[in-house]
């Protein structure tokens, strides 16, 4: 049995993937629904067999329900943090439908390592907002290189309205007392859900790297929706609009 076999029989990793769903909620009760939306999206432009590149894979949350709704589809999943990808890759283990890289979406040459050149959609959610504008827009080219003609990128994350300031802080101050009261009945916060990892003898060690790479949190951006619609149009695709939104996140589709 190699190293990979033992780690793989020594975690529960459907148990982790609820915890980190149940982690995700408590920011986003709505998760569900955007990647509803997504995937209603996916089959509206490209249909049910899509090949599809998970952007910022994390877990695999987006290929989880992908592959749950359509079977017939194929998804690459691109993250940088070992844990995360850890999780992935135990959960999918086994199925031929689906791949796992290693890169750093920063890394000019990143799209290097993927096994395909070309991808029906590119999905993200919640995590570009870990980039500053100028990567983002930089990524966003490299995203446009990579979505077949007619094919689509959607990304569902925080994109603030910086027009709108007393709009944001009312809507913010009731999300925050909402979650507040979600914690003290013992919802699980990004910190706790950490500290479990790192405690864990199977995600202990990739745990203490992913934070040798990335600290607690990164400073990223969330400009508007109309800043992300602007941009990718610039960087080569013919439409870019919100499909669905939150008062505080939104789900924006780019058709190439």
């Amino acid at each position: 049995m190699t190293d990979a076999d033992t780690t793989t029989a020594a975690a529960d990793w459907q148990a982790w993937q609820e915890s980190w769903d149940r982690q995700q909620e408590w920011y986003m009760p709505d998760r569900e629904e955007r990647f509803r939306v997504m995937l209603d999206m996916v089959e509206a432009l490209v249909g049910t067999s899509a090949r599809v590149l998970d952007l910022a894979c994390g877990t695999g949350s987006i290929t989880a329900r992908l592959l749950a709704r359509f079977p017939d589809a194929t998804s690459t999943g691109v993250d940088l943090d070992p844990a995360l990808l850890a999780i992935a890759e135990g959960t999918f283990a086994g199925d031929g439908r689906v791949a796992f890289v290693t890169a750093d979406l920063t890394d000019p040459d990143w799209t290097a390592a993927l096994p395909h050149d070309s991808y029906d959609a590119v999905l993200t959610a919640t995590a570009l907002h870990w980039l500053h504008r100028e990567p983002l827009a930089d990524l966003y080219g490299h995203v446009a290189g990579l979505v077949r003609d007619g094919g689509v990128f959607m990304n569902a994350d925080h994109m603030i309205d910086e027009t709108t300031p007393r709009i944001n802080a009312a809507e913010r101050a009731l999300r925050h007392a909402r979650m507040d009261r979600a914690r003290e009945g013992g919802a699980l916060d990004w910190a706790g859900w950490w500290r479990l990892a790192a405690e864990d003898p199977v995600l202990a060690e990739p745990t203490a790297r992913r934070f040798e790479i990335y600290g607690d949190h990164a400073d990223g951006d969330t400009p508007s929706a109309a800043w992300h619609a602007r941009v990718l149009r610039a960087q080569g695709f013919a439409e870019a609009r919100p499909v669905w939104c939150s008062p505080s996140d939104t789900l924006l589709l780019a058709l190439k």
